[in-house]
């Protein structure tokens, strides 16, 4: 039986096919130009239909990671990254993708703690994904917080600034305004005095450029932040760092825990910080792990 996972990003979507542990087929494709979703659908369908001719199989079960929010009708809400998905109706198109198996969709950080606590063997578990965007997802006694299904767990949209930078969502001073890789760039740029890219910040932070500490540490204070207030009333046993932006990044991780160990209140030990086992690949891994699950009966 094949399990396909699709973790579906702002600017790309990636594909994992698995039977029993092993993986059979894993591939991705970049959005095209932002015009219509009826575009990004087809573009999606087309490279769909080429996936399942290589395999020569049909799938028994199909789990998707999802950025934006999706309401329970199974329509798009929201996704600020492509905000002309809004209202595409998910669940017909999934079935309509793949009449043969059974689908289910989950938002991307909830399945990426998932896919990170079974790697680490850690059934109490804060993951935090930094990329485009900021994701993340709480894992308690093995089971994903508040429950897949139930809403996602949004720590991107955790205000850690009041009345700061705008975010996507509308909000000033989210989590994600302030450390997200877009962000982290933006800053980077106004403090250098010029454009900066990905690539310029790795770059320059290892050549101890005094502009491109400053920006990342804007960042990595911010997540501290919203990670000492999650200890305070979860206590999960440890936080996780991967995504995309963070996995090209290793000074964020060190930066954090130095931060963390700052903010601690008398009487505690500063949460334990380590780099995602997954790195960029936690929401994927995740899309797979809910496929899993929909095929065993365990998700709705």
């Amino acid at each position: 039986m094949y399990h396909l996972g699709i973790d579906v990003g702002g600017t790309k979507v990636a594909f994992r096919v698995e039977t029993g542990s092993e993986c059979v087929a894993e591939t991705s494709f970049g959005w095209g130009a932002r015009d219509s979703a009826e575009e990004d659908l087809a573009q999606l369908s087309a490279h769909v239909a080429r996936l399942r001719a290589g395999l020569g199989a049909p799938l028994s079960a199909v789990g998707v990671a999802m950025p934006g929010t999706v309401g329970p009708d199974g329509r798009v809400a929201t996704w600020p990254s492509r905000p002309e998905w809004t209202g595409v109706d998910l669940k017909t198109t999934l079935h309509e993708l793949f009449p043969e198996a059974a689908v289910a969709w989950a938002d991307d950080g909830d399945l990426g703690a998932l896919a990170e606590a079974r790697a680490s063997g850690c059934e109490n578990l804060l993951y935090i994904g930094v990329g485009t965007g900021i994701g993340g997802g709480l894992v308690l006694g093995g089971v994903p917080c508040p429950g897949l299904g139930r809403g996602s767990f949004e720590i991107g949209h955790v205000i850690v600034e009041m009345g700061g930078v705008r975010c996507v969502c509308g909000r000033r001073g989210c989590l994600q305004a302030l450390a997200s890789g877009p962000a982290t760039l933006r800053r980077a740029g106004l403090l250098r005095g010029a454009e900066v890219s990905f690539y310029a910040l790795q770059k320059a932070l290892r050549d101890g450029e005094p502009w491109a500490a400053d920006a990342l540490e804007g960042s990595t204070r911010a997540l501290a932040a919203a990670v000492t207030s999650v200890q305070e009333l979860v206590h999960p046993d440890r936080v996780l760092i991967g995504g995309g932006f963070a996995a090209g990044l290793p000074e964020i991780v060190p930066s954090v825990a130095g931060y963390l160990a700052d903010f601690v209140r008398q009487g505690q030990a500063p949460l334990p910080v380590e780099p995602a086992a997954l790195g960029g690949l936690s929401s994927l891994r995740g899309a797979v792990a809910l496929a899993g699950l929909v095929a065993a009966g365990e998700v709705p």
